[in-house]
């Protein structure tokens, strides 16, 4: 595997989504918060123009997956696609899910429109940045104590 066309493509592929993220306005808290504020529909200040961005990205995805990514059975740069196996959905996947809506609901913000919006020197994205950070790692060590655990009293 050349890492060299891996690194230039993952920063390619991050500097397009992150382009398209800016431009949407979508890096915005107040633009995303507006479009889950359900409850303006009536008054008309709502604004729906995350559904059409969203749209927007499924539709250049979808056929994409389907044609160009599905059939193959490694990336372009030689390396396996991480494909979760598992399609049971249990406790940890809803919590999981619940927390990231709430928070996404809460502030405005979400992993990838974060680090889009790191450079607009905003301290608030900032300290969702680190708290995410640290969020990440509580509970990557958590799943590692709860895996070494279960290992620990298999044997």
């Amino acid at each position: 595997m050349n890492k060299g066309l891996f690194y230039v493509s993952a920063l390619m592929s991050g500097a397009f989504f992150g382009a398209g993220l800016a431009l949407s306005g979508m890096i915005s808290p107040d633009k995303v918060i507006a479009f889950l504020n359900v409850a303006a529909i009536p008054s008309g200040e709502w604004d729906p123009s995350l559904a059409f961005v969203m749209g927007g990205a499924l539709t250049v995805f979808i056929p994409c997956y389907f044609f160009l990514i599905k059939p193959r059975a490694q990336t372009l740069t030689k390396t396996e696609f991480c494909v979760p196996q598992s399609k049971t959905i249990d406790a940890p996947l809803l919590m999981g899910a619940a927390l990231f809506g709430i928070g996404w609901g809460l502030v405005g913000l979400c992993p990838g429109p974060a680090l889009a919006s790191l450079g607009l020197g905003d301290m608030s994205i900032w300290i969702f940045f680190v708290a995410m950070l640290a969020g990440s790692f509580l509970a990557n060590a958590l799943i590692n104590r709860k895996t070494s655990t279960a290992t620990n009293l298999a044997s």
